[in-house]
C-alpha cells in the first residue's frame, strides 16, 4: 500500500529529491544532465559530446582573441590571447572532470594565471622560458588591476610594450574558464555564449576605431554559436525523451522538426540581415574606450621648460647637452611644444584640441609625410623630463642602461610632438628616434596656402597691451599670412636681441604679462627667443592666427655641417613660434632681431655718487622663476575644479567594471541559481511540492556543507543521516520536518496556505542553524557550492534558464515547446486521478 502511494502524489519519490514532480522528474534529471542513459553518471567532459563543445569553444575563443589584431599592430598577441584560452578551457575541463566546486575552480584559475602568464604573456620576466620569477608575480598581480588602464591609455601598436600581454591573456583565461564550466555542466549549454559575448564586446572597447574583422567574428560567433546551442538543447530533450511513452516520442519528432525548421529560418534571416546591414555597421565610427579615457599624466608636476630659458644661455652655453647623429639638414632638436598661456607661463598643455599624452614605444602610429630617417641621441650634460626629439616621432627605442626604466615612463603627444619621460633623462642616456621630417616650405610657398583654423586654448591674462599692438603692426593687411608677417617683421626690425650677459643690454627673463608689456612700452624693445617667441604668438593670436610657441635647439648657420654628428651646447637654444598651414602643417617662425639693432650703453659713472636725501623708489622685483609654476598649478586647479568630465568618469567606470564583472560573474551566477531554486519551490502551483520543496531545501543546505544523503533514501532517513553528519542537524527539528513532509505528500489531505507557511518557517530556522554550526569559511564555501545544483531537483532551475536563453537564441523555437509541455501536464494529471483511485480503494 505504501509503495502504491509512493507515487500517487505529485512529490511522493523517496529519494532525497524531495519529489517535486515525482519520480518521472527524476528519470528526467538522469537523462537531461549527462545526456546518455540512467546508469550512466561519467561526466559529459569525458565523452565525445565534450569533445565537441570544446572544439566550438576553441572556435568562438579565436574569433574573440582577433579583436587585438589592430591595437597590437603585429600577431605578437596570439600567443598570450591563445595561450590564455588553452589554459582557461583545461582549467574547465579538469573542474568538470573532478566535479570541482567553484572555490577550487577558482583557485585553480588564479594558480594557473600565476603559474603559466610569465611563458605566455611576460616572457622577458621568466627563467628558461618558462619558470616564473617574483618579478613575473609582480607583473601579473598589477597588471591584473592596472593593465587594463594602461592598454586603452597607450599610443597603438601596442607590440612595443610587452607588458601589456597579461590583458589579453588575462581576458580570455577568464571567459574561457566560464565558457567551459557552463558548456560541460550546466544543462543548458547555451548560457556559454554569455561569457563569450561579453568577451567580444570588452575587446571591442579595448581596441582601436579600426576593426579587425567584425564581419568574420559576428558571424562566426552568432552561427557557429547558435548551431551548438541548438545541437546541445536537441541532444539534452532526445535524450530524456528516451524515457517517456510513445505518445512523448511522436511529440518530440515534432517538437524536433519544429526546431529544425525555426533554426533554418533564423539562420536564413540572420544571414540576409548580416549581408544588408554589415556594409552601413562596418564602416560606421567605433565607439572605443582608448578615444575617450585621458590618460594618467599630471602635466601639472612639471615646470615649463622655457621658465629656465636663460638658464641655458647663461649658465650653460659652453656645456655639450647631446650629441644627435643622422639629424637631416634643416631639422630642428623640440624640447616641448608649448600651447597655453595663463599670463603667468607659457606651458604645455594636454587633452582636447591639444591632444593627449599616451605611453609611447619602438613603434608610433604616424600620418605625417616626409622622409623617415633614423636619429640617435647620447644625452651628456642635459638633465629632465622633456625629451628633446625630431619632426614627428613613429618610434622610440632606448639603448643605454636604463632602457627599461625609460621606455616605461615615456609618452608621447603626437598632436604637439612633445615627448615627456616622467623618470628623467640624465647624462649617459641613450636613445634612437625613427621620425617623419619635413623641411620648410619657402615663405613664397606660404603665401598661397590657407592658414588653418585650429583650435588651441585660449589665452588667459594676456598683457593689457597685446590686442592694440597687434593691430598696429599688423597695419592695413587684410590677409591672415600678411598679418603674420607684418607683425613678424615689426618685431624683428624694431627689437634688440639681449639675454642680460655681461656684453649685453638689461635683459629681464620672463614672459609673463608684465613682462611683456614692458617689452611692448619700450621703444626699442630688449629681449630674447623667450620673450620674443611669445610676443609674437600672443599678438598672433590677437590678430586671429593660431599659432604656439616651441623651445628647442638648432645649430647657427655655417656652425654644423649635414652628415655630421650635432653636439649641442646651451647657447644652440631658441624659441621660436608654429603656425598650421594647409598642406604643410605646423610651420615654424623665427623672430630673432637682427644683429644690427643695438642699444647705446649709458657711460658708466666710475666715481660713487652721493646717497640722495629721499630713497630711490624701490626696484621691481623680479618674479621667482618657481612662482610660475605654481601659480599656473593654482590656475589649472581651479580650472579643473570648475565642471566635473561625466564622459571620462563614466568611461573610467565602465573599463574597471567590465573586468571586475567578469571577475564575480561565476559567484553572482550560482547565487542566483539558488535563489531562483528556492523562489520556484517555495511558489510551486502544487501545496505538496511546496512541502516537499522545503524539505529538499534541507538537504540541499546540508549537500553544500559537505554531507552527504544518497540517492533512494527516504526522508526519514535522510533526517538520521544528517544527524550523524552534522551537529547542528541532530535537533529533534530536522526529524519532525521529515515526518511532517512524509504526512503531508503521503496525506489524503491537502495542507493549508498556513501551514505551509509555518513549514518553510522552521526550514528556514533549521537551515540558519546548519550554517550557523559551521566556520565562516566553510559557511561562505557552502553559499557558492555547486554540489547542490548538481542533485536530481536542478532541472527546474536549469529547464526555465534554458527556456529563457531559447527563446533569446532561437526564438522559432519557444513555439515548438507546446507540445513537449502539454505532454508532461498530460502525465501527471493521469498520475493523480491513479493515486486518487488507489488511496480510496485502499481505505
Amino acid at each position: 500500500m505504501t509503495d502504491d502511494r509512493t507515487s500517487a502524489r505529485p512529490g511522493a519519490d523517496t529519494g532525497t529529491t524531495g519529489g517535486t514532480r515525482g519520480t518521472s522528474r527524476t528519470s528526467l534529471r538522469a537523462g537531461t544532465t549527462r545526456g546518455r542513459g540512467r546508469g550512466d553518471d561519467r561526466p559529459r567532459v569525458t565523452g565525445l559530446g565534450g569533445l565537441v563543445d570544446g572544439a566550438v569553444l576553441a572556435a568562438l575563443l579565436v574569433a574573440v582573441a582577433l579583436g587585438f589584431g589592430p591595437a597590437w599592430g603585429d600577431r605578437g598577441y596570439l600567443v598570450p590571447a591563445l595561450g590564455g584560452a588553452a589554459v582557461g578551457l583545461a582549467v574547465a575541463w579538469a573542474g568538470a572532470w573532478r566535479r570541482w566546486s567553484v572555490l577550487p575552480v577558482a583557485a585553480a584559475t588564479v594558480l594557473a594565471y600565476f603559474l603559466l602568464g610569465g611563458a605566455l604573456a611576460l616572457r622577458h620576466t621568466v627563467v628558461a622560458g618558462v619558470v616564473p620569477t617574483p618579478r613575473t608575480l609582480h607583473e601579473l598581480a598589477v597588471g591584473a588591476v592596472q593593465g587594463w588602464k594602461r592598454f586603452v591609455t597607450t599610443v597603438p601598436p601596442l607590440s612595443s610594450f610587452p607588458d601589456l600581454a597579461v590583458v589579453p591573456y588575462l581576458l580570455l583565461l577568464l571567459v574561457a574558464v566560464l565558457a567551459g564550466t557552463i558548456a560541460w555542466r550546466a544543462t543548458h549549454a547555451a548560457w556559454a555564449l554569455l561569457p563569450v559575448v561579453a568577451g567580444l564586446g570588452t575587446v571591442a572597447l579595448l581596441g582601436t576605431i579600426l576593426a579587425a574583422a567584425p564581419l568574420v567574428q559576428g558571424l562566426v560567433v552568432a552561427v557557429v554559436g547558435v548551431l551548438w546551442a541548438s545541437w546541445r538543447t536537441a541532444e539534452t530533450r532526445m535524450a530524456a525523451n528516451r524515457l517517456l511513452s510513445e505518445a512523448s516520442r511522436s511529440a518530440t519528432r515534432r517538437l524536433r522538426a519544429q526546431r529544425l525548421r525555426g533554426g533554418v529560418a533564423m539562420l536564413a534571416v540572420g544571414g540576409v540581415a548580416a549581408v544588408l546591414l554589415a556594409p552601413p555597421l562596418v564602416a560606421g565610427e567605433r565607439t572605443v574606450l582608448r578615444e575617450m579615457v585621458t590618460p594618467p599624466l599630471d602635466l601639472h608636476r612639471y615646470t615649463s621648460p622655457l621658465v629656465g630659458f636663460r638658464q641655458y644661455t647663461r649658465d650653460l652655453a659652453e656645456t655639450e647637452l647631446f650629441t644627435v647623429t643622422g639629424l637631416p639638414e634643416g631639422a630642428r632638436v623640440r624640447l616641448a611644444t608649448l600651447d597655453a598661456y595663463a599670463g603667468t607661463v607659457y606651458d604645455v598643455s594636454s587633452g582636447g584640441a591639444a591632444g593627449v599624452f599616451n605611453r609611447a614605444g619602438e613603434v608610433i602610429d604616424t600620418v605625417a609625410t616626409g622622409t623617415r630617417t633614423t636619429v640617435e641621441v647620447a644625452v651628456t650634460g642635459y638633465s629632465g623630463v622633456w625629451l628633446p626629439d625630431v619632426g614627428q616621432l613613429a618610434g622610440i627605442r632606448f639603448t643605454g642602461e636604463r632602457a627599461a626604466e625609460l621606455a616605461s615612463s615615456t609618452y608621447y603627444n603626437a598632436t604637439s610632438g612633445t615627448a615627456v619621460v616622467t623618470a628623467g633623462v640624465r647624462p649617459g642616456d641613450t636613445y634612437e628616434l625613427s621620425a617623419v621630417v619635413s623641411p620648410p616650405p619657402a615663405e613664397d610657398a606660404l603665401a598661397s596656402a590657407r592658414i588653418l583654423d585650429v583650435d588651441l586654448p585660449s589665452p588667459r591674462d594676456v598683457p593689457d597691451a597685446a590686442p592694440a599692438k597687434a593691430q598696429q603692426f599688423a597695419a592695413d593687411a587684410t590677409d591672415a599670412f600678411e598679418r603674420l608677417v607684418n607683425i613678424r617683421d615689426t618685431l624683428v626690425a624694431t627689437g634688440v636681441y639681449s639675454s642680460g650677459l655681461d656684453n649685453q643690454p638689461p635683459s629681464r627673463p620672463g614672459h609673463s604679462a608684465a613682462r611683456i608689456d614692458e617689452l611692448l612700452a619700450q621703444d626699442e624693445m630688449v629681449g630674447d627667443d623667450e620673450q620674443f617667441a611669445v610676443t609674437l604668438a600672443l599678438l598672433a593670436q590677437q590678430a586671429g592666427i593660431p599659432a604656439r610657441v616651441v623651445m628647442g635647439f638648432y645649430p647657427d648657420e655655417g656652425a654644423w655641417e649635414a652628415g655630421e654628428p650635432y653636439v649641442a651646447t646651451g647657447a644652440d637654444v631658441h624659441a621660436w613660434v608654429e603656425v598650421p598651414f594647409e598642406g604643410y602643417g605646423w610651420v615654424p617662425f623665427d623672430v630673432v632681431p637682427d644683429e644690427d639693432n643695438k642699444v647705446e650703453p649709458l657711460p658708466r659713472n666710475r666715481q660713487v655718487p652721493k646717497p640722495p636725501v629721499l630713497e630711490d623708489p624701490e626696484a621691481p622685483e623680479e618674479p621667482p622663476q618657481a612662482e610660475a609654476g605654481d601659480v599656473e598649478d593654482e590656475e589649472k586647479d581651479e580650472q579643473d575644479a570648475a565642471g566635473v568630465d561625466w564622459r571620462r568618469v563614466l568611461t573610467v567606470v565602465v573599463s574597471v567594471a567590465v573586468p571586475l564583472a567578469l571577475l564575480v560573474l561565476p559567484f553572482l551566477l550560482v547565487l542566483g541559481l539558488k535563489a531562483r531554486r528556492r523562489r520556484r519551490r517555495r511558489t510551486a502551483p502544487v501545496v505538496a511540492d511546496r512541502v516537499s520543496g522545503g524539505w529538499r531545501e534541507v538537504v540541499d543546505a546540508a549537500t553544500d556543507l559537505g554531507a552527504g544523503v544518497p540517492r533512494g533514501a527516504t526522508r526519514r532517513e535522510g533526517a538520521r543521516l544528517l544527524a550523524e553528519q552534522l551537529p547542528a542537524a541532530a535537533a529533534p527539528t530536522t526529524t519532525t520536518l521529515a515526518h511532517r513532509a512524509d504526512a503531508t505528500v503521503f496525506g489524503a489531505v491537502e495542507p493549508t496556505e498556513a501551514e505551509v507557511e509555518q513549514f518553510w518557517a522552521e526550514v528556514d530556522r533549521l537551515v540558519g542553524e546548519l550554517h550557523g554550526g559551521v566556520p565562516w569559511r566553510r559557511r561562505v564555501a557552502a553559499r557558492l557550492s555547486l554540489r547542490s545544483l548538481r542533485g536530481a531537483d536542478a532541472p527546474p532551475l536549469h529547464v526555465a534558464a534554458g527556456r529563457v536563453v531559447a527563446g533569446v537564441v532561437a526564438g522559432a523555437g519557444r513555439r515548438a515547446a507546446g507540445p513537449w509541455r502539454r505532454v508532461q501536464e498530460r502525465t501527471a494529471r493521469a498520475a493523480r486521478r491513479r493515486a486518487r483511485t488507489r488511496d480510496r480503494e485502499g481505505r
